[in-house]
């Protein structure tokens, strides 16, 4: 499965791109909005062998996808189109019963700022709601101004402030929320 814009491919990730995703994860920004975080928000580094169980628990979510309908987790590696090389990361984190769907996005650092991350969630919300979604969200870390710029590019409505709803390096933290809906989406 890939989606593409002619500048941006989404498609799963493979066993080969493990090294990139460690390297990736090594990166602070990655770390502190993306990362695996334990309880009181201390991220966990990622090594190559964690990258290809990560990859690999990545494929069997593509699996049940494809099993399932549609309608379970799965995450796609992004890269530029034209030369195939690898940007980021855009997966769905969760479909509800309900078919509100949350998703989130990563940019390497050299990849970013040549407008990937948006093309990207453009690429999933236009995906996802082909898919039946009514409803796509990100939730976002107060103080990660570009991926907020991102979900305001790609055409997602801010809706309101989780109040110490998530925690970094011990201290709680306000998460912002961005929604589009379908019929008033701008970029469908």
């Amino acid at each position: 499965m890939e989606l593409s814009d002619g500048v941006v491919t989404l498609r799963p990730w493979l066993k080969d791109d493990a090294g990139f995703m460690a390297e990736a994860f090594a990166d602070p920004a990655i770390l502190r909005f993306n990362g695996a975080l334990d309880r009181l928000g201390r991220p966990s580094p990622v090594s190559l062998g964690d990258a290809e169980a990560i990859i690999d628990g990545w494929a069997a979510d593509w699996r049940a996808f494809d099993a399932g309908g549609g309608r379970s987790p799965v995450v796609f590696a992004i890269v530029d189109a034209k030369t195939r090389e690898l940007a980021g990361c855009c997966g769905m984190d969760d479909w509800s019963k309900a078919d509100v769907v949350q998703f989130g996005y990563w940019l390497a650092p050299a990849a970013r700022g040549h407008g990937y991350a948006t093309r990207a969630a453009i690429l999933m919300t236009r995906w996802l709601f082909e898919l039946g979604a009514a409803r796509a969200f990100v939730t976002i870390v107060t103080d990660n101004e570009a991926s907020i710029a991102v979900a305001r590019r790609a055409g997602f409505q801010y809706e309101g402030t989780m109040r110490d709803h998530g925690v970094w390096q011990g201290q709680r933290c306000d998460v912002m929320w961005f929604a589009a809906l379908p019929h008033e989406w701008p970029l469908r």
